[in-house]
């Protein structure tokens, strides 16, 4: 079997708040719900296969995340970047770069940031 990209796990202040972002702004759906001693965790991903994200939360966990400089972005395909952009402004999350169609590639992109910070970008092919 070829080596893939199984899921990557981040932590997250919210459970519920994050879980909603990823499921009702980018369009993940939830796998699995994980409840043990100190932490309890979320993994969502797409219908079609792919990478999966888990999400986790420490009951010891702090009130804010610390990013450091280790992770820049986490990058999403979506059908529709600008749709899932005002998705996401319209719940009142941060919107870095709206929609943008880039006549270099035959891509829209758009960046925004989830609730607890991360960087996420949305990535929408179109025919060449």
């Amino acid at each position: 079997m070829p080596t893939t990209v199984g899921q990557f796990c981040i932590n997250v202040t919210d459970l519920e708040r994050s879980t909603a972002f990823y499921e009702d702004i980018i369009g993940l759906k939830v796998q699995n719900h994980v409840e043990a001693t100190g932490f309890r965790e979320v993994v969502l991903a797409a219908d079609e296969g792919g990478g999966r994200l888990q999400l986790a939360h420490h009951d010891d966990g702090p009130a804010t995340i610390d990013h450091g400089d280790a992770l820049w972005k986490f990058y999403f395909n979506v059908e529709d970047a600008a749709a899932v952009t005002e998705r996401a402004a319209a719940a009142g999350h941060t919107v870095e770069k709206p929609a943008e169609r880039l006549e270099q590639w035959p891509v829209t992109v758009a960046f925004l940031r989830d609730p607890d910070g991360y960087l996420v970008e949305l990535l929408q092919r179109h025919p060449s």
